[in-house]
C-alpha cells in the first residue's frame, strides 16, 4: 500500500507528457474524482476527439500537430463544422483519414477489487472495457468505448469524395460524439454513487459483525454467571477449573470475532 501511495504522489505530481500538455476538459470531472480516492491513480486519458489525420512523413516546416509518422491536420475535442474540415483538407499533401476516437481512460488499481468499478464503465456504454495484470503485478483497468470511425477522404492530396458526402460524415461524427458526451456524463454519475456506497458500506458494521458481537456478550455473562458460582462454592473450585473448556470457548469467541 505504501509503494502504491509513493508512485501515484509521483506520478500526479509530474507534468503532464501530453502534446495538448493539460487534461482535457471533458475527462477532467472523472479524473479528479477517481485522483481523489486512495485506491485510484489515472495514468491517462482523452474525452474523445475528431481529428483529420495525414499518414506518412511531415513537412519539417510545419506547425501540424504530429504523432508519430502522421501529421494531424485538425483535432478538436468537440463538434465540428463542414467548414473546418474543408480548410484543413486544402493543406493535404498525402492520405487524408477523417477519425472520431470516444472516451478513453486508464486507471491504476491498487488491488484488484479495486478494479471492480469496471463493472459501472461497462454499464455506462464503455463496452470496449478490460483490466490487465502486468508481471509485477501492475493492475490496470482501461475504459474503453467502440463507437470509432475511420474514412478516407483524400489520395496524395486529391479528395476522393464529394462535399456532400463529407457533410454526412460530419454529421454522423459529431452524434458519436454527442453520445460519447452523454456515455462519460452517465459514467461520472454512477461512478460517483458506487463510490460513496463502498465509502458507506465499509464505515458501517456489516451484520455478521454485529451477531458476532452478540454472541461474545452472551458468553462473556455466561462466563461471568460460572465465574461468581465458584467463589460462591469453595468446595467446586478445583473443578471448574480442571476442564479446558473454557480455553475452548474463548478460542472460538476469538476465531468468530475474526472472521
Amino acid at each position: 500500500m505504501a509503494a502504491f501511495r509513493q508512485q501515484k504522489a509521483q506520478r500526479l505530481g509530474r507534468a503532464d507528457a501530453s502534446r495538448k500538455g493539460a487534461l482535457d476538459e471533458g475527462a477532467a470531472a472523472v479524473v479528479q474524482l477517481l485522483n481523489g480516492r486512495a485506491p485510484f491513480c489515472t495514468t491517462s486519458s482523452c474525452s474523445g476527439r475528431l481529428v483529420l489525420a495525414q499518414g506518412g512523413a511531415a513537412d519539417i516546416n510545419s506547425c501540424e500537430i504530429q504523432k508519430k509518422n502522421c501529421t494531424w491536420l485538425m483535432v478538436t475535442h468537440e463538434t465540428c463544422t463542414k467548414d473546418d474540415v474543408m480548410t484543413a483538407l486544402e493543406k493535404a499533401t498525402g492520405d487524408v483519414v477523417l477519425k472520431f476516437e470516444p472516451f478513453v481512460l486508464h486507471v491504476q488499481c491498487q488491488k484488484l477489487q479495486d478494479a471492480q468499478l469496471l463493472s459501472v464503465a461497462i454499464e455506462s456504454g464503455f463496452r470496449n472495457s478490460g483490466i490487465t495484470v502486468g508481471r509485477g503485478g501492475k493492475i490496470v483497468m482501461a475504459v474503453r468505448s467502440t463507437h470509432c470511425l475511420e474514412v478516407p477522404l483524400s489520395h496524395k492530396g486529391k479528395l476522393m469524395v464529394s462535399e456532400e458526402y463529407i457533410e454526412f460524415l460530419i454529421r454522423v461524427a459529431n452524434r458519436k460524439m454527442e453520445e460519447n458526451t452523454r456515455r462519460i456524463d452517465r459514467f461520472y454519475k454512477r461512478l460517483e454513487l458506487a463510490l460513496k456506497t463502498a465509502i458507506s458500506a465499509n464505515n458501517s458494521p456489516s451484520e455478521e459483525t454485529e451477531k458476532n458481537h452478540s454472541v461474545y456478550i452472551h458468553r462473556r455473562k455466561r462466563k461471568t454467571i460460572q465465574e461468581q458460582d465458584v467463589h460462591a462454592s469453595p468446595k467446586d473450585h478445583s473443578e471448574e477449573l480442571e476442564p479446558e473448556d473454557d480455553t475452548e470457548s474463548n478460542l472460538d469467541i476469538f476465531s468468530e470475532i475474526v472472521i
